[in-house]
């Protein structure tokens, strides 16, 4: 059985709970429960399996908090024997307006704790990223408080389409590879 990681990056704890920094989180969440399927608190995070027509998906939210990501990732590619091609890192965004999807094989941090985290574990840039735009809309001094802080309403009433459009993503990365996701989900 094709063995995947897809990781949710975000904080662990309430308080951060439907925060923009927690999408990752927040999409795992949401796909497990279309899915039917529960988290259980195991070593370096919360992690299910998801089956999809013969494959198997290890859903994982780190519970390192994110700027320690990596040191959850690399231990259950290496635990569970995933290559680094099927492994699938979702993480805010604050350079693309909010809802918007951009899937990438490789690229810098963009000032991401997670990803930074993520590069040095991996030793590598080189590895799939869908990140999921939340937005600028916050003033000087103050991306701190706007990427801690919680969906406004209009975010909220649209979030759940997006939800299904993240799910949608995850399965496409598994069951026709990342360059046909690019193709479809990218900007959309």
């Amino acid at each position: 059985m094709k063995k995947f990681l897809v990781v949710g990056l975000g904080n662990i704890g309430d308080e951060y709970a439907n925060t923009r920094h927690n999408i990752g989180f927040k999409i795992l969440d949401e796909t497990a429960k279309a899915e039917g399927l529960t988290f259980e608190t195991q070593k370096l995070g919360d992690v299910t399996t998801l089956k999809v027509k013969g494959r198997s998906i290890l859903l994982l939210k780190p519970s390192t908090y994110m700027n320690r990501s990596g040191k959850a990732i690399r231990y259950w590619m290496e635990k569970e024997k995933i290559p680094l091609e099927n492994l699938l890192v979702i993480t805010d965004d604050i350079n693309l307006p909010f809802g918007t999807i951009r899937v990438k094989t490789k690229g810098s941090d963009g000032g991401h704790n997670g990803l930074k985290d993520t590069q040095t574990s991996l030793e590598t840039t080189n590895y799939n990223r869908f990140r999921f735009g939340v937005g600028a809309n916050f003033g000087q001094g103050k991306q701190v408080d706007y990427v801690l802080g919680e969906w406004n309403e209009d975010e909220q009433k649209a979030l759940p389409e997006r939800f299904t459009k993240a799910t949608e993503l995850i399965k496409s990365f598994v069951l026709s590879g990342i360059n046909r996701t690019m193709n479809q989900f990218n900007n959309s």
